[in-house]
This record gives structure tokens, C-alpha cells and sequence, in this order.
């Protein structure tokens, strides 16, 4: 007999009653039935019950033993009752009767329980997180995270994708978030820094002639946590490949992230390859607050500006005056046609620093047409006014407003009732429906109606959640205007390659800013439920364009040639047309777990600041280290 098991602890049936086994595992659970004590024996594949009777040799080493002790026992395999079967349990139908048990490792009193799933300290379940990692929850999260890089891994292959490892050491470069530097000790006063991305190397490795390549690629950046983002490291399926356009990177993806959410969503539908929408980045901010939509929620923002132009309720005129780039903006809330629901959507407004939430809905006043939607009016008003029967819509239109009166600032001060009424056909809404608005600079209150928007959504369940619904984010600007440095700046990828006339963007002025600032360019973003998965881009393959390219943004060609001087070489003895995208491997098993928080998929997470609680990282080095490195620690100074 092997010397820890013939078998694990998910793996006995029925079929096996009768056999002499031998299981190896922690004590999960250990209870007393009058004098009978049973151990639920855990291992990575599962649970098996484990039954020790008052004359079993094993009695009194179980008695003794505690909870997440390494036992191994010897036993006999036992169909239970029918009114014992558990059906929970892929071994519920046995239980196994104990002759002998030895411990193999012994437990100490725990610091957090690993039996069920009880909300302890983030703290604490860091210092412990080999304890953590045996509670179910995370350790199938963690265990689906190995699965799902399998399944990223074998696709990305028989799409013919060579693997690669790109090198972890490697130069500095002005990329979006801080480096980590690594010193150097054969050169001193000289940093490595850890890769934030391969995207360099992997631009080289089509330069190289290799025309599809891919890897798990370790990235490190020196950035502040957040639910969604993990800091210090983290892996992304990185991807490029060569002699393509926007659409054929599309079409590679595609199947690759449709085909695991499918093989490990659980049933939930997924976006079919080949089906992911696109959405322009400026139709996504203005329909949806947002360049990372969740496409479940159906709710759609639109600009009723005009219905408030020129007088009616006074703020909104007013913001309107103001500057021509104003707007007003309404989120439509289905069936939330009550005071209660509106306050307390406004109420939420204020605890998100906002000064409120405008707010309107119609509200009956006899029962006329209380049997008709807006809808029909709508319709009907369209037939007889088509027909040129203006009395008879003049009186429908009357009709109505007899039924139904404006409720709420915005919407009764609109200016007139009709002005009210065309605003709720403009939105498709009926007397039922609540709407909501966001007055100003859009540029400014994009993000807060786009949460507005999901806010509606989530107190009215209005979501499908039962579902993986993927986009394409596309047309990003390539620059943006920096209020705070007054320049202008890149808004995204600076390797993108500008979706304009290139003979037309090198003779570009910098200074035309209405010009760059209406330049798109070839990246894209990958989003599924609001989350983004990934930032890709048709790279600039063009030394020229891209010299030009980093001179608008304010870096002189001597930057480049320094920062940038291996890529930019490179392009000048031959670069194919380039693209690729990265989608980040953490976020996907975040969605595909059902988790809100990206370190309940990581196996062993920084905490918030960017600790290791149960490595002690980061830590003080000796003096030794510190000179051979030639490094000194400097005081900072105190106040």
C-alpha cells in the first residue's frame, strides 16, 4: 500500500464499498455523535467522511487531534444509509470506517477558521494566506485560475501562436505608471527596471519575422491598488502579430476569450465570437457615461439638451448659456415614477460629492387616458396630425394633460407641458418611467451619469446577470488636452498608429489643437460587464510618424532616440505592419470566479499598500547588500 493513500478524498463511490483504503488530508471538521466521532477529511480533490467508533485503535489519536491537522487514516469503505446520503458531496454516498490514524502534521490553535466561509480582517487572511487558501471559496478560485491560463494557452496555440518569454530585466521608459527600478551592481549608479509590459520587446519580435506571438506575461508596475487591480504585478495573455489590420486582431481574440468564458462561465451566455459590438469611444461616453460599458444594463444616456434651450427651468438655461460646450444629459428610470425612489436616488447624488440629481416624472391626476401609454399617444398624435385633423390632436393632446401632470423641478419648469411630453417620446418613455439629469460640461459630468446610469440599473434590477457580455471600445483620441500642464498629451497608447492622412500628420503644427485634438487613432480596449480586459493598438510601425507622433505631445526627437532608440532602430531596417492587445489574466478569472475584489484570484496578494503581511515585503536589506550595490539610505527629513 502507498505510504500516504490509494486514493483522494473526492474520489470513493459506491462502487468502491467494501475496499481497505488509505486517505491523507486536513481535518476539516470534527464532530462528536454520542460517543462516534466523524472527521471530514479534505484534500485538494474533495471531502470524505471519515467514521471512528470507541473500539477503533484509531479512537484515541482522533480524539486528540485538531482541526487542520495532516492526518492519514486506514480504514474500510462503507455505502451509507439512503437517510445518511449526502447529496451535497460528490462522496456523500460513502464514508469510510477507520482502523488506524497517524498524524503527519499537527495543527496549533488556528488564527481563523478554514471550515466555512466567515468575513475576517483582509489583514489577517493576508499574514495567514496559506490558511485562506484552504477555505472552498478561494481555493477553487484560485485552482479555476490555473484552468482558465490552460484554456487561454492551448487556443492561443491552435490559432498559431508561437509562445515567447520576453526579458524581465530590462530599461526604464515613460509609460503610463511608475517603474519598479532594479540597481545595478557591475554598473554603478545604472537601474534596471521591471517591465511594465513586453509591449516593446514583443513589437521587436515582429520586426524579428516571428509573425504571431504570444505569452503569460508577468508585468510590474508601481501603481496604487484598487478592487480590479492588483499592485506591484500581474499577468496579461499578451498578444501581437504581423501584416494585419484592427479587424484580423478582432477576429484572432475573439474565439480565444469567448471560448473560455464559455467553457468556464457556468452556463452563462457569452457574447458569440465574431459578434463582439464595436462602439466608437465618443458613442460609449455619450450612450453610456463610460469607455468601459456594462452592456447588461440597458439603459441608455441622451442629450435633451434642446428641450431646455432658451428658457423653461432656469439652472438648466442657464448651464446652457453658459458655454456652448454644455449639455444636459438624461438617464431613464423604467417604472420609478414615485417620490421615494427619486429622493433617494438623489440622496445617493449627494454622498458622491455631486450637488444632486434633477429628477422628473409624470403623475396621474384623474383617470381620463390612465389606461394609455405615451406611446399611443404619440402614435396617434403623429396619425391625425398626418392627416391633418389638428382639432382632434389638439384635443387628445388636452386629454392627456387633464390625465397627467409634470412632476419635479426640471421636468414641470421645462417651459411647457409639450416641451415635457416631447421629451419623454424623445426617450421612448411612458407615464410609468422616472427620468434623471446631469447638467454641464460633459467632458466634466460624463463619469457621473454613466454611474447614475448603473445606479438606476442596479436598484431597479434591471441588469441581465446571467450573461458575459463583451465590446470592442474603439476610435480612442490619440491626444488630449492637460488642463493641469496646458499641453496636449497622448490620451492613451503613444506606439498607436494615428488613424489619419500620414503625409497630412507629419506637416501638422502642434499648436493646431482643434486639428490633434480630433485625431483618432487605431486602439481599442476589450470590456466585458464594465470591466475592461485589455488595451490594444495597430502599432506605429513608421519612425517618421512616430517622431512626428511624440513631437506633438512635447518630446523632442532626442527623447525618443533615447527612450525609444532599440524600437525606433529597429523600424528603420524593415517593420511589418504590427498590432496586438493584452487582455489581463487576473480581471478575466475575476469575472469568471464571481468575485469583486482581484485578490480573492491571486494566489499570494499585496494588501492595499502594497505589502506581502506574510513575507514581510518589502523589507530592509543588510549594509552589505547596500554598498555592494552602491546604495545609501537617506534619512528623510522630519515635518
Amino acid at each position: 500500500m502507498h505510504a500516504y493513500r490509494t486514493h483522494t478524498c473526492g474520489q470513493l463511490r459506491p462502487a468502491d464499498a467494501g475496499k481497505t483504503v488509505r486517505l491523507s488530508g486536513w481535518v476539516h471538521r470534527k464532530r462528536d455523535h454520542g460517543g462516534l466521532l466523524f472527521i471530514d477529511l479534505r484534500d485538494n480533490d474533495g471531502l470524505t467522511q471519515i467514521v471512528i467508533a470507541p473500539s477503533s485503535p484509531a479512537f484515541g489519536a482522533a480524539e486528540k487531534t485538531r482541526a487542520e491537522s495532516v492526518i492519514r487514516i486506514d480504514g474500510k469503505v462503507v455505502e451509507r444509509t439512503a437517510d445518511t446520503v449526502n447529496a451535497n458531496l460528490p462522496t456523500g454516498g460513502i464514508e469510510v470506517q477507520a482502523s488506524a490514524l497517524e498524524t503527519l502534521g499537527a495543527a496549533e490553535e488556528l488564527p481563523l477558521p478554514v471550515f466555512g466561509e466567515p468575513d475576517y480582517p483582509e489583514e489577517l487572511r493576508l499574514k495567514y494566506r496559506f490558511l485562506d487558501l484552504r477555505r472552498e471559496k478561494l481555493h477553487k478560485s484560485i485552482a479555476l485560475r490555473s484552468k482558465v491560463i490552460a484554456s487561454l494557452r492551448r487556443r492561443m496555440i491552435e490559432q498559431g501562436f508561437t509562445e515567447f518569454q520576453t526579458p524581465i530585466l530590462t530599461a526604464s521608459s515613460p509609460e503610463g505608471a511608475r517603474d519598479f527600478l532594479v540597481p545595478s551592481r557591475l554598473h554603478p549608479g545604472k537601474f534596471y527596471a521591471l517591465p511594465q509590459a513586453p509591449q516593446q520587446f514583443k513589437q521587436l519580435l515582429m520586426v524579428a519575422g516571428f509573425d504571431k506571438y504570444f505569452q503569460i506575461a508577468p508585468c510590474f508596475r508601481d501603481e496604487d491598488a484598487r478592487a480590479d487591480r492588483s499592485p506591484g504585478e500581474f499577468y496579461q495573455l499578451d498578444f501581437e502579430m504581423s501584416f494585419v489590420t484592427q479587424e484580423d486582431v478582432f477576429n484572432a481574440i475573439e474565439p480565444v476569450l469567448a471560448g473560455a468564458f464559455e467553457e468556464f462561465g457556468q452556463g452563462k451566455r457569452v457574447t458569440k465570437a465574431g459578434a463582439f459590438p464595436r462602439i466608437p469611444y465618443a458613442e460609449a461616453i455619450a450612450k453610456y457615461g463610460s469607455d468601459k460599458p456594462d452592456l447588461r444594463n440597458p439603459l441608455i444616456l441622451q442629450d435633451v439638451s434642446e428641450h431646455f434651450r432658451g428658457g423653461g427651468f432656469g439652472l438648466f438655461a442657464k448651464i446652457l448659456d453658459a458655454n456652448p460646450k454644455n449639455a444636459v444629459w438624461a438617464v431613464p428610470g423604467p417604472k420609478a415614477a414615485n417620490r421615494a425612489f427619486c429622493d433617494k436616488l438623489n440622496a445617493w447624488a449627494q454622498n458622491e460629492g455631486q450637488p444632486g440629481l434633477a429628477w422628473g416624472y409624470w403623475r396621474k391626476k384623474s383617470e381620463g387616458l390612465s389606461n394609455v401609454d405615451m406611446k399611443w399617444l404619440a402614435a396617434s398624435l403623429q396619425t391625425l396630425q398626418s392627416q391633418g385633423r389638428m382639432e382632434e390632436a389638439e384635443e387628445l393632446y388636452d386629454q392627456w394633460f387633464e390625465t397627467y401632470e409634470p412632476v419635479g423641478p426640471a421636468l414641470a419648469k421645462i417651459g411647457s407641458k409639450k416641451r415635457a411630453l416631447e421629451l419623454y417620446q424623445q426617450l421612448d418613455l411612458t407615464h410609468e418611467d422616472a427620468v434623471f439629469f446631469v447638467a454641464g460640461d460633459p467632458a466634466v459630468f460624463y463619469k457621473f451619469a454613466g454611474q447614475a446610469r448603473n445606479k438606476v440599473a442596479d436598484e431597479l434590477n434591471l441588469s441581465d446577470k446571467e450573461q458575459f457580455a463583451f465590446c470592442w471600445i474603439v476610435d480612442f483620441p490619440m491626444y488630449e488636452w492637460s488642463e493641469e500642464e496646458k499641453r496636449i498629451d497622448f490620451s492613451h497608447n503613444p506606439f498607436s498608429m494615428p488613424n489619419y492622412d500620414h503625409e497630412k500628420f507629419l506637416k501638422l503644427d502642434p499648436g493646431d489643437r482643434e486639428t490633434i485634438e480630433n485625431i483618432t487613432a487605431f486602439q481599442y480596449d476589450i470590456v466585458c460587464n464594465g470591466v475592461e480586459l485589455s488595451s490594444g493598438a495597430i502599432r506605429n510601425h513608421k519612425p517618421d510618424i512616430m517622431i512626428k507622433a511624440f513631437e506633438i505631445a512635447g518630446y523632442g526627437r532626442e527623447v525618443v532616440e533615447e527612450k525609444f532608440g532599440g524600437m525606433l532602430n529597429a523600424f528603420r531596417y524593415g517593420a511589418p505592419p504590427h498590432g496586438g492587445s493584452a487582455p489581463g489574466v487576473y480581471r478575466i478569472v475575476m469575472l469568471l470566479a464571481g468575485v469583486d475584489n482581484i485578490r480573492e484570484v491571486i494566489v499570494f496578494p499585496f494588501n492595499q499598500q502594497a505589502q506581502d503581511l506574510m513575507m514581510n515585503a518589502p523589507g530592509e536589506v543588510t549594509p552589505k547588500q547596500l554598498k555592494e550595490l552602491h546604495i545609501r539610505i537617506v534619512d528623510q527629513p522630519k515635518g
